[in-house]
């Protein structure tokens, strides 16, 4: 199983995506941690990241998911995937991964965004993510939306649930520690 916590910047996708990884005892990874150094000095100089810059970031963010899956193993990965042709980019031919869009509203990303220090993504460009964002569609079977403006732990207990609605699993995954 695949997890993957989704959404724009100042969402909350890397302090939820690591108390879900941590819940679920597998393996964890920050999408940001896959950028290549062009794309970091882009986006560190305030310039947004373009179709083409984003390619080589979503094919290492398949590889890691295709090489846990090959492993047996389990995880959990932050990612913006903003649009549809991402999101279809990442799900497509991995039947064990699901993707949790956190939905949060202008007012709380302006907020965190602000509170947020030492990061390589600068608030001023919240607004080119919300122009590129495609919400999702409800003809997207492996994607769920949660609202996200709770404390961490009640958004990843949300992201837990919309995963699995009938409960939490009561045995470990597949390849968990």
């Amino acid at each position: 199983m695949i997890v993957i916590v989704a959404g724009v910047a100042g969402c909350g996708k890397t302090t939820v995506g690591s108390l879900v990884a941590e819940r679920l005892h597998c393996q964890f990874a920050d999408a940001d941690a896959f950028h290549n150094e062009a794309n970091v000095a882009k986006m560190h100089a305030g310039i947004p990241l373009t179709d083409e810059d984003r390619k080589p970031w979503l094919h290492a963010l398949g590889a890691w998911m295709d090489g846990l899956t090959a492993a047996g193993q389990s995880g959990v990965v932050t990612c913006s995937a903003l649009k549809r042709e991402y999101r279809d980019f990442l799900l497509t031919g991995r039947p064990a991964a699901i993707l949790v869009f956190l939905q949060v509203s202008r007012e709380v990303l302006d907020q965190r965004l602000t509170a947020r220090h030492g990061h390589f993504f600068p608030e001023k460009l919240l607004d080119s993510q919300l122009q590129t964002l495609e919400p999702p569609a409800p003809d997207e079977k492996q994607v769920r939306t949660v609202l996200a403006e709770g404390g961490p732990a009640h958004v990843a207990d949300q992201v837990i649930a919309a995963v699995w609605p009938d409960g939490e699993p009561t045995e470990p995954l597949p390849g968990t520690m």
